[in-house]
């Protein structure tokens, strides 16, 4: 019987239009916009001034602190503007503004690097490389990597896991480069494992990817330390409680993370970023994009560079269908929608979503009727329709004891409720309210 997690859960369309598409890569950019926060923790420190040329992986931004992550030039070019740019949150944020030179474009682009097994580093080589080279988690949450290897001397490590689940409908991008990059993933594993000092690691994958399963086990038949485990099909399998205890059984504590019950987890896109990093002494400058929708003309995945417009990416797979209503960065469940299409592809990128007037418009918001479908979905064993309730009256003190900041957004609730009322809305409200208060105060 295939394993997930035991509170909640739903079962929305898959719609994986693309998890056929081999990645393909997008041409440079004529002009880049890397903005400096692209991870979460302190913003980076720009390094460089107007008028600057840049070397393709060249620090551009260093580090903030300890939560924090470098930023690297994806192209070779001109520094042309220390900017304010509108990023996905719709907020206007710093950025530095970057002309590509095409005839620069050698180093790092279209490179076939050869399968490196051969582990040099000592683990903690490897932490600081992965530090230096910008990783961070490419699955949404854009952590830095190398926090999640800087274990307390009082936490015991023993497994490491990696999320191969992609549970998010549309997207594909883990999918396809678990397909093209399997063994590079394999000794990315082996990378981390050395890190962290574990003997064990499991590769969650839901089973609606039979072929990224069937792979894995066959990339794993000699590697005793490293298992695959086939999922049951139920959103959101990807949330790192939720995938732990899917797969080990184990109950990460309120307001605890995956170390206090001896695991680290990591999506295989950071697993291969890192795999480069290490191997190859490539820091994180691209990365592959989900770009889809019902309506578009050849949906697609892509490598593409940090910075790029998503507008070029629109272009790329027919432009804009008659009738869009929504561009949406990431997936229809905890992806956002944007502005215009001149916000440029981060590192937490990993997704753009094009929904006609049909899947985009909401139905009319009702009274609640106290169905309790909303509590029975949600993965946390929460009570959404009380935190949205105390969100909307501004009752933020009583929120913070029911345990609004637990909510891990997966938007579950919305998606069942009724009477269409606007849960996930008003609780990510109430989240930031709630967090900032808790900020001033300390």
């Amino acid at each position: 019987m295939l394993k997930t997690f035991s509170k909640g859960g739903i079962h929305p369309p898959e719609n994986k239009l693309t998890s056929t598409k081999k990645i393909k890569r997008l041409a440079p950019p004529k002009v880049v916009y890397v903005p400096i926060a692209q991870h979460i923790g302190i913003p980076a420190e720009i390094i460089v001034d107007r008028k600057d040329k840049v070397e393709i992986g060249q620090v551009i931004a260093k580090s903030g602190g300890f939560v924090s992550s470098n930023i690297h030039s994806p192209v070779a070019g001109t520094v042309t503007k220390l900017d304010m740019v509108i990023d996905s949150s719709g907020y206007k944020k710093q950025c530095i503004v970057i002309r590509t030179d095409v005839k620069n474009e050698t180093n790092f682009q279209e490179v076939d690097y050869p399968l490196k097994k051969e582990i040099d580093l000592e683990p903690a080589e490897i932490v600081k490389r992965i530090s230096d080279f910008g990783i961070v988690g490419l699955g949404g949450a854009t952590f830095p990597s190398h926090v999640k290897l800087n274990i307390k001397e009082d936490k015991k490590m023993d497994c490491l896991i990696i999320n191969g689940v992609e549970c998010e409908p549309y997207l594909t991008a883990d999918h396809r480069l678990m397909l093209e990059k399997g063994e590079e993933i394999i000794v990315g594993i082996k990378i981390l494992m050395k890190a962290l000092h574990v003997h064990k690691a499991v590769i969650g994958i839901e089973d609606n990817k039979h072929d990224a399963v069937e792979l894995f086990k066959r990339l794993t038949a000699d590697e005793k330390e490293i298992q695959v485990a086939a999922l049951q099909v139920k959103y959101p399998q990807g949330g790192e409680k939720q995938l732990i205890s899917a797969i080990l059984g184990r109950e990460v504590p309120k307001n605890g993370l995956p170390m206090d019950v001896g695991v680290v987890v990591n999506n295989v896109g950071t697993i291969f970023a890192i795999y480069e990093a290490i191997q190859h002494n490539k820091p994180l400058i691209e990365r592959v994009v989900t770009v889809t929708g019902k309506k578009l003309d050849n949906p697609s995945n892509f490598w593409v560079k940090i910075g790029t417009p998503i507008k070029d990416l629109i272009e790329e797979v027919g432009g804009m269908p008659e009738g869009t209503r929504k561009i949406i960065n990431g997936g229809p469940m905890m992806g956002k929608a944007i502005k215009n299409t001149d916000v440029p592809v981060t590192k937490g990128t990993s997704g753009i979503l094009i929904v006609d007037e049909d899947e985009a418009c909401r139905g009319e918001v009702k009274n609640c009727i106290r169905c309790g479908e909303c509590v029975n979905v949600c993965p946390m064993g929460l009570e959404p329709h009380l935190l949205m309730n105390l969100s909307e009256k501004g009752m933020y003190e009583k929120a913070a004891q029911e345990d609004i900041m637990t909510c891990i957004e997966c938007g579950s609730c919305s998606y069942v409720c009724p009477s269409n009322r606007p849960l996930l809305d008003y609780i990510r409200f109430g989240k930031n309210i709630t967090k900032n208060l808790a900020s001033s105060k300390n």
